[in-house]
């Protein structure tokens, strides 16, 4: 599956403001649904490196009406960490949420919802300051097998999980976790992968043009985001998280094939 991203913040990395309006991002999930997206993951709080946190109120204000807005088009995901953000989400219509925290388990299984466990280390404004690990795989691999079964014992009726790519992780962790992708993709849980337009791709572009002090911008990093799904994909993946849906949606057909 390919899920579309809508951000309906003021302050998201890869969109800014563009979908901040709920029919903005009506129209923009309308059109991942139809370019090919299994889900639309609809998020109204920036989780980008340095993000300030925001109320529940606003972040509600943000997405209840976009989420009712799309669920008659297609599967729809809240990203969220707030309990009352996802039971408001759930009633207009979500039925995955998707939790960077990987602390809602009872949420989930009180919603009865898929639950996506997201691993992170640190918070938004804190994570990229100096990531470490003695050894990212297994330390992100422990983690989220942990929190599956967290999510089975509170009666999470599906667990997926995420490594996180880009929360709390520098290029090299974030390259060793898809180079070993399949200390997860074997473990039983069905794996989400998003490396759509991160900062690491970014990077990865720089170095191949010999531009290594140069930011590369978001909406010009599609060829690393398409080669990080379809590298997810065959090692296992069962969900990638793309901005450029109908881009991913036929790489994942030749990959296919």
């Amino acid at each position: 599956m390919v899920m579309g991203i809508v951000n309906v913040t003021p302050d998201s990395f890869s969109d800014g403001a563009r979908f901040s309006s709920p029919e903005a991002a009506v129209a923009q999930g309308r059109k991942l649904f139809h370019e090919g997206a299994a889900v639309v993951d609809v998020g109204g709080e920036s989780t980008r490196p340095g993000a300030d946190p925001v109320s529940v109120e606003e972040e509600l204000a943000r997405v209840v009406d976009v989420v009712a807005g799309l669920a008659p088009h297609g599967r729809v995901s809240i990203d969220t960490t707030k309990p009352e953000v996802a039971r408001a989400a759930v009633a207009a219509g979500a039925d995955i949420l998707n939790d960077v925290s990987a602390s809602m388990h009872e949420v989930a299984a009180e919603l009865n919802v898929t639950w996506i466990a997201v691993h992170r280390q640190g918070t938004p404004a804190t994570m990229q300051v100096a990531p470490r690990y003695d050894d990212v795989v297994a330390e992100v691999a422990g983690y989220l097998a942990e929190a599956a079964e967290r999510g089975k014992a509170a009666g999470v009726p599906e667990v997926w999980i995420d490594p996180g790519i880009g929360f709390g992780k520098t290029t090299e962790h974030n390259l060793e976790l898809l180079a070993n992708l399949r200390h997860l993709t074997e473990g039983g849980a069905p794996v989400v992968v998003g490396a759509s337009r991160k900062r690491f791709i970014g990077e990865l572009h720089s170095r191949s043009d010999g531009r290594v002090q140069e930011e590369v911008p978001t909406d010009d990093r599609l060829e690393g985001s398409l080669a990080a799904a379809a590298w997810a994909f065959a090692q296992g993946a069962a969900i990638v998280r793309a901005h450029d849906v109908a881009a991913t949606v036929g790489a994942m057909r030749v990959v296919a094939v």
